[in-house]
């Protein structure tokens, strides 16, 4: 189930796991709290037809009503497809996964349309911490610069589709800061 968490950085102590200010399930008070902070959040609709592993252009095919709407409003100039599963090399994988449990940064928005599966994002926000649990059906779009960190899980088993405004501009930046280490990972 898609869970909003938030949680203020003036209570994360280093030896005790902190605890949400803000929690909910309800996909139209996600919407609403990320909004304020700048954050777009939504759902797409589900697509019966599409079979589990579907490929590229069966995917982006079966989105192309959503993904149009997207492109016109926000003028991405690449969208690809991308699929994270156990039967990929694991220690490629869970490299993958360590890496982007650092905080880090993007020098343009970070648009993730989830296909199938799950992942956590953590958004660093002044004096907040927001975890968003998106899961199939749910799409978010991360700010330019936002300070931030995802986790796929110990066992990655999801599939996005990914919008860029330009290839380069999705290299991610590491702020150095140690603060993802404080707060819950997805499993």
């Amino acid at each position: 189930m898609t869970q909003l968490s938030i949680f203020s950085t003036q209570t994360a102590d280093v030896d005790a796991a902190p605890k949400p200010v803000f929690c909910t399930s309800h996909a139209e008070r996600i919407s609403e709290q990320l909004q304020t902070r700048g954050i777009n959040f939504g759902r797409w609709s589900t697509k019966p037809l599409l079979r589990p592993g579907a490929g590229q252009e069966e995917i982006l095919n079966s989105y192309e009503a959503e993904i149009t709407a997207l492109h016109r409003k926000e003028n991405y100039q690449t969208i690809d497809v991308m699929r994270v599963n156990p039967d990929q090399n694991q220690t490629k994988t869970a490299q993958l996964r360590q890496q982007f449990l650092h905080e880090h940064r993007h020098a343009e928005d970070e648009v993730r349309c989830f296909v199938e599966g799950r992942g956590l994002f953590s958004l660093h926000i002044n004096e907040e911490v927001i975890q968003v649990l998106c899961e199939t059906n749910d799409w978010i779009t991360i700010p330019a610069e936002t300070r931030h960190w995802f986790d796929m899980g110990a066992t990655p088993n999801y599939c996005v589709i990914r919008f860029f405004q330009k290839s380069e501009g999705w290299i991610a930046k590491f702020t150095q800061d140690t603060i993802a280490r404080r707060y819950p990972y997805l499993d």
